[in-house]
């Protein structure tokens, strides 16, 4: 989902959601992933109730506030957040892609005045980045 540059990423957290495919080795590609790890800045009630309702594993450390707040209501205030910690450290591979994708001023950067040649740009990159990783396997 290709948003404004200063919009932020949070409020894309279900639409992207809705249009991620999870592939097997065969069959359809699911609509639903065992599980969803992201950042702090995705830890939201309304977020997680959304993992909870489709009966996606939530992988989302608590924000510090979140958690005073929380505990300041006291037994009114639930549970604790949970998170899978092993599983969470398997989300710097989408950071290493992100920051290699990033490498590339004009993305970082936003320089790209239309939406359309900004997503062409990251298009280009991310199929240079593919092509270099086939590259190094293929030897």
């Amino acid at each position: 989902m290709l948003t404004a540059g200063q919009a932020a990423d949070s409020t894309q957290f279900i639409p992207v959601l809705n249009k991620i495919r999870v592939r097997g080795p065969v069959g359809r590609p699911r609509t639903r992933p065992d599980a969803v790890a992201a950042d702090k800045a995705y830890s939201s009630r309304g977020n997680r109730a959304h993992l909870r309702r489709r009966g996606i594993k939530a992988v989302i450390p608590e924000k510090r506030d979140q958690a005073a707040h929380r505990k300041k209501k006291g037994s009114r205030g639930g549970r604790p957040v949970r998170h899978d910690a092993a599983l969470y450290k398997e989300r710097n591979t989408v950071e290493r892609l992100i920051n290699k994708l990033k490498a590339w001023r004009g993305i970082a950067t936003r320089y790209d005045k239309t939406p359309d040649s900004y997503l062409a740009g990251l298009h280009l990159r991310a199929s240079m980045i593919w092509i270099k990783d086939l590259t190094r396997t293929a030897h």
